[in-house]
């Protein structure tokens, strides 16, 4: 990505930091935390007891540091008994395929690594791909196509395919 900034460009998230962002708020129990790094400034709020909101603006120029965000962040994920469940990584709007003509990215009984794209988030307007983040079979399709998801929501479930961690 290029440091430059030009009319109407915005920069892209990193899926990797928003997750660790809403991580360190459930760890630390808290409410609020804003970051700005590179140009990207990005602020996730949690609303009472609902799942947390992530909001991105573009900083406007002056890089910050990373306070407490920058503390190293650890993220397990929680496997159900009848195997793994691929969780939500965002609050937004669950789609199976890339447009509405198009064929679902996974079907139940698919083979899949952890690069395979599995779905679509939509979070304020931008379409997120979703990677398995594991090898196996998909078992079960847990959510609906257009239906809304929340920050941690179990939306497959994955047979993992032998014990491939790293």
């Amino acid at each position: 990505m290029s440091g430059g900034k030009s009319d109407g460009e915005q920069p892209k998230l990193d899926l990797a930091e928003v997750r660790r962002l809403v991580n360190l708020m459930e760890t630390k129990d808290l409410a609020e935390v804003e970051i700005e790094l590179e140009g990207k400034r990005v602020r996730v709020v949690r609303a009472g007891q609902a799942t947390p909101a992530v909001v991105a603006v573009p900083a406007p120029g002056v890089p910050a540091s990373a306070g407490p965000a920058s503390a190293p962040i650890s993220a397990p994920e929680p496997a159900a008994p009848r195997g793994t469940e691929i969780p939500c990584p965002m609050v937004g709007t669950f789609y199976r395929s890339p447009s509405p003509d198009a064929a679902p990215f996974v079907e139940v009984g698919d083979r899949i690594s952890k690069e395979t794209v599995v779905c679509i988030i939509e979070a304020m307007k931008v379409m997120n791909e979703i990677k398995a983040e594991v090898d196996g079979e998909i078992l079960e399709i847990l959510v609906q196509n257009g239906e809304p998801v929340e920050f941690g929501q179990p939306l497959f479930l994955v047979r993992p395919s032998g014990s491939g961690t790293a």
